[in-house]
Parts: structure tokens; C-alpha cells; sequence
């Protein structure tokens, strides 16, 4: 590919609605470009970039067994219905309506469909294990789309999903995806971690994430110091406190203070000369359609996922001011545990430790004091509900400190056991004739993540460094003065000949200064950069320089093959496990 034809829109600025570097350098590299909120279409390199990605995974996806199929993007209602997240998915889920007025869905997710699939084409215990994917576009209608292809409405997905005749089955399926996604990210240069993690909307037991390190990264992650345990934030456990024992006889008696337009905790804090730590904040859910109360200390983030965990419930949303109303017999801002009647109440450990507490008074304007557990309200349970900071004590070993990072999902496994398969009614006949579920796993990779996570982690102040197995080109071969026949020449000859070798390369044959040329080519991020220049050109020689490291040196041509080869020799061989 000559780069004077190749469709490469540079920009030498930094596009306005560009939040991370990923972003930043998609643009400017001429990678991608916007077409409305999170929808972008991809370039020539940033498609060559994605194909190589998918290369990679296909290639070890292959290799561990699977079958690739491809998947509709259109779903019918009916088969969300079977499962029950046609109304529990939320607004992510994008419904459309055909001519005839049925209710169909543009893919987020394809476990239903993939489920109708099994349940239609394998029927005995000899057919199984099975292990089918595919990579395709999803659709999710984000609030907030942000950070280009990171966070998308629009992406690229490869999902597998197993079926085995038993738990056991599902353990060797589940560890053979883990060890195959081990080597596709290994492949892809990251630097990451696999952490304990939330099911979230896809359902199911167990599941793990991949997480690539990056400071940009939306997702964090709790590490333990003392025994190293590794879990996305929204499930790390965290150590309940030692409890006080509390002499009620010698606290103050409950009192009513009042509270005007005091909503907000460090409102209430400040107005009555208190700490934070001593409110309970009280916060009223609806859970698959029943109300209940979540009670964290004031300083605390009440964590969702383990309320939905505690609860066992499908969805969980903040309740409507309408139903606060109703349920406390105040606004929101003024909800407490003393004397609410008729909903759960679930606390979370530290409530519990403090001995002098602020709630609100379930009235209007109005707030408890002196408020203490056992004494003025019981909870109906106790579970850990907190969202895990910086500086906690691990839940899991009861004496290690959390530390927070920030890291990017680019995979997600799951052990969904019978959650779609018995809903479904999809089922295999075993050796003795009897009908059984399937047991099921569900393997997903963020394809189009993919190329942002990386070089998230891989650029530096020029642009983007691209690992050798995803870089769109190889090398690039950079005549200095393509207006001078000669350099012309010798670089026409050069491309040719890594082009005959096998090596993909692009020729910088533009009427350009050589500062741009090197500029767009640090930009772009090819791994190898071969220069000929007025110096050493009369030598027959040229020079290499690689992105990764800046190394230049001087070399005869006859060398060029074998040093442009050992520039490249990141790429990783497809696995075998």
C-alpha cells in the first residue's frame, strides 16, 4: 500500500470531544471517525487493526476447540420473554417494532439466541461438550456513551458459550476459555489482571474478569496486600468492624430535631456540628418490584451488586420519590429505620458500630439523633453492603489492606449453569434416556475494546506504539525526499521486496517534508520504520528505526529482511493447551 493512496486523515490537533488518550489518538491517527454518539465508523487502518485482533482471537478461539457460527443481530421478543429479561433489561436494550407491529431487539448479548440454537440442533449426551462463537456487532443504547470505541453503543464483540452435560464438564470448559483467553491477551501485549467479579445482566454463578491496568480505565479494581486476592470494586468484600458493646442506659434518649431543606448528608453533618460517620444513611430500592431499605454509614457508598446479591433479585433500581413517600411518610433526604414498618430492612456491618447516630426521622424536615441499633430500630439482616475504598480491611482474609486501580474489561467469563437452558426448556437426553438442561458457560471479549485498551497502555508522546501481531502495517518504508528519483526508486525497490517476503508494509511515497513523514509515522505507530536518505543511500545502506524503544541503526540493505523480521518478532505463535 502506497501511503499517498491510502484513506489516513492525520490531525496534527487534539479533537475537542477527545477525553482519553485512546480516543485522542484513534482521531488523530486517522484510525476512526465520529458519525453520532457513540457510532464510529473504521478507517483503513483502524480496520486493519481490528481484523488482526479478531485474527488473534479466532485463531486461539480455533485452536481451544470452539466452532465459529454467526449469529442474527435482530432477536424476536418471545425469546427474551422465555428467559424474563425482556423487561428486566433496562433501557440499555434497543426495541424496535417490524411492519407488523412485533417486538424485536438489536442484540446486546446473545445467550437466548444461542440457547434457541442447542435446543434445535444437539440433542444426545454424544454431541456434548460443544463450545460455538462468534464476533459481531452489539448494541447497547449507553446512557453515556464516552470515550470512543471504549464505551460505545456500537462495538464489536466476540461471545462464546459452552454446553456440557454436568458441573464438572462446565469446570474444563470454563478453565480451557480461561487459559485461551490468557494467551489472546498475551498475544495483544497487555499488561492485566483477572479479578473475582459481577455477573450483572447476564446472570449465572461464578465469573471473572479481565482487566488491562490503565489510569483511564473506567472499572477499578480491589487488590489485597495480605493475601493478594484480586476482585472488580463492586464485589470485594470488605472485613465488618470489631462491634462496641453499647450500655443503653447511659445513651441520651432519641430526640427529634428539625432539619429544614437538610437533605443530603454533608448538609445534615454541617447543620447539627456532626461527623459524616455518624449519620445511617437509609436508601429505599425497589427489587424486582418489592421495596426495601439498605442502611450504610453516612460516609459510605451503599454497593448495589451486593444488595441485588443479598436480595437474590433479578433488577434493583433506586425507588421513585412517589414510593419513598409512600413507604416512609417523608421525601427523599428524610428516610430512617426507626419505626419504618412493612418493608426489609438490611444494614450493613458498620451501621452497627455506631453508638450515637443521626438518621433521618420519616417525616419532613425532621432527623433523629441519638439514635442506636438494637435499641431504636433492628434490622432485618446484616450483610456486608459496602462499597470497598482504599484502606479497608479484606473481606476474604480479615486482616490484608485494599488498594484501589484502575483497569479496562476487555473479557468476561461466566458459569451460567442452567440459568437460560432450564427457562428455555433446552435440553439433552443422557445414556439412561432420561432429559436433562444443559450446563452452560458464557465466554465474552471486548474485540473493538480491544484496540483502545491497547493503546491506552502503549503510546507515548508522539502517538500510538502498536504490538506487532494487531499493527495495521508492519513497516513502513520512508523515502526522505520522495521529489528525488533515486530515494524513489530505492524505496519502491525496498517495499518490494518486504512485500515479496511476506512482510505487510506500506511505502510513504508523499511529496512531503521528511519531518511530517516521520511524524505521521510515529503517530500511526508502525512497528518498523526504514529510512533512505541522501546519506546513506550512495552506501547502499539504510536505516531502522523501531517505534517501540526508538532504537535507530544503520544497516546494509541486504541486511533489511532479517532486521525488519527481528523487529517484528513479538508475534506470539497460536497456542496449544
Amino acid at each position: 500500500m502506497r501511503l499517498s493512496a491510502l484513506l489516513a486523515p492525520t490531525l496534527r490537533e487534539v479533537p475537542s470531544e477527545a477525553e482519553t488518550i485512546s480516543h485522542k489518538l484513534m482521531l488523530r491517527a486517522g484510525l476512526i471517525r465520529k458519525l453520532a454518539s457513540g457510532i464510529y465508523t473504521y478507517l483503513p487502518l483502524g480496520w486493519r487493526v481490528l481484523h488482526n485482533v479478531e485474527k488473534i482471537v479466532r485463531e486461539e478461539m480455533n485452536a481451544a476447540g470452539a466452532q465459529e457460527v454467526l449469529l442474527p443481530a435482530l432477536h424476536p421478543a418471545e425469546l427474551w420473554k422465555e428467559t424474563g429479561r425482556w423487561g428486566i433489561y433496562g433501557k440499555e436494550l434497543m426495541r424496535i417494532k417490524d411492519r407488523h407491529d412485533r417486538e424485536f431487539c438489536l442484540g446486546p448479548t446473545h445467550e437466548e439466541v444461542i440457547t434457541d440454537l442447542v435446543r434445535q440442533t444437539v440433542k444426545s449426551y454424544r454431541e456434548l461438550p460443544i463450545n460455538l462463537y462468534q464476533i459481531q456487532v452489539k448494541f447497547r443504547d449507553e446512557i453515556r456513551p464516552r470515550f470512543g470505541v471504549m464505551r460505545s453503543r456500537e462495538f464489536i464483540m466476540k461471545d462464546s458459550y459452552s454446553f456440557d452435560r454436568d458441573e464438572a464438564g462446565l469446570e474444563k470448559s470454563y478453565q480451557l476459555m480461561r487459559k485461551t483467553y490468557q494467551r489472546i491477551f498475551d498475544r495483544c501485549g497487555f499488561d492485566y489482571v483477572i479479578v473475582d467479579a459481577d455477573p450483572g445482566a447476564i446472570g449465572g454463578g461464578a465469573s471473572e474478569e479481565f482487566m488491562v491496568l490503565a489510569d483511564s480505565g473506567e472499572d477499578e479494581i480491589a487488590v489485597c496486600d495480605g493475601c493478594g486476592i484480586r476482585a472488580s470494586r463492586t464485589v470485594a468484600s470488605v472485613a465488618a468492624p470489631r462491634q462496641g458493646e453499647f450500655d443503653h442506659n447511659k445513651l441520651p434518649p432519641i430526640e427529634t430535631v428539625k432539619t429544614p431543606a437538610m437533605k443530603t448528608v454533608d448538609e445534615v453533618a454541617k447543620f447539627l456540628k456532626s461527623k459524616p460517620s455518624q449519620l445511617i444513611k437509609t436508601l429505599i430500592y425497589e427489587a424486582d418490584g418489592k421495596v426495601v431499605a439498605g442502611l450504610v454509614r453516612g460516609d459510605h457508598e451503599l454497593n448495589e451488586v451486593k444488595l441485588q446479591r443479598a436480595l437474590g433479585a433479578q433488577s434493583i433500581e433506586m425507588a421513585k420519590p412517589a414510593t419513598i413517600q409512600k413507604v416512609t411518610g417523608a421525601p427523599v433526604g428524610f428516610s430512617g429505620p426507626v419505626g419504618l414498618k412493612g418493608i426489609e430492612i438490611i444494614a450493613d456491618p458498620f451501621v452497627l458500630d455506631i453508638a450515637d447516630g443521626i438518621t433521618g426521622a420519616n417525616a419532613p424536615d425532621a432527623h433523629l439523633i441519638h439514635v442506636v441499633h438494637d435499641r431504636d430500630y433492628k434490622p432485618n439482616r446484616i450483610v456486608d453492603l459496602k462499597l470497598a475504598d482504599a484502606g479497608d480491611t479484606c473481606g476474604t482474609c480479615k486482616t490484608g489492606k485494599l488498594s484501589l486501580k484502575h483497569g479496562i474489561e476487555v473479557g468476561h467469563i461466566f458459569k451460567l449453569g442452567t440459568r437460560y437452558s432450564a427457562s428455555m426448556k433446552a435440553e439433552y437426553v443422557e445414556e439412561d434416556g432420561s432429559s436433562k438442561p444443559f450446563i452452560m458457560g458464557c465466554y465474552g471479549i471486548g474485540v473493538s475494546r480491544i484496540v483502545a485498551a491497547i493503546i491506552e497502555q502503549k503510546n507515548d508522546k508522539d502517538g500510538i506504539i502498536w504490538p506487532a501481531g494487531v499493527a495495521p502495517f508492519g513497516a513502513i518504508v520512508i523515502p526522505v525526499n520522495s521529489d528525488d528519483p533515486e530515494q524513489l526508486k530505492a524505496g519502491e525497490s525496498l517495499y518490494e521486496t518486504l512485500i515479496g517476503a511476506g512482510i505487510e508494509a506500506v511505502l510513504d511515497d508523499r511529496s512531503e517534508r521528511a519531518g511530517v513523514k516521520f511524524k505521521d509515522a510515529d503517530l500511526m505507530g508502525f512497528p518498523v520504520q526504514v529510512v533512505i536518505g541522501p546519506k546513506t543511500l550512495p552506501k547502499g545502506e539504510v536505516e531502522i528505526k523501531l517505534r517501540d524503544g526508538g532504537e535507530r541503526k544503520v544497516v546494509p540493505e541486504r541486511e533489511l529482511l532479517a532486521c525488519v523480521r527481528g523487529g517484528l518478532s513479538a508475534r506470539s505463535p497460536v497456542g496449544k493447551i
